[in-house]
């Protein structure tokens, strides 16, 4: 599934994780693989089953 990074970089945002923002506006493509992209998105402490809506609200968030 792709997602966009500004949503990702909101996300990590609203969690006060601002470095990781940061990291995430300059090392993601615009639109984020959740497959593909897995590994940075674990790096930046991004659970890529939470982005598709699994055990929290941050489906809701990123407006899935």
């Amino acid at each position: 599934m792709n997602i966009d990074k500004s949503q990702i970089v909101e996300l990590l945002k609203s969690r006060g994780d601002h470095d990781k923002a940061q990291q995430a506006r300059s090392e993601l493509p615009d639109q984020v693989d959740t497959e593909k992209d897995s590994s940075l998105l674990s790096k930046l402490g991004v659970n890529p089953s939470e982005l598709l809506g699994g055990g929290s609200d941050l489906g809701g968030k990123l407006g899935l």
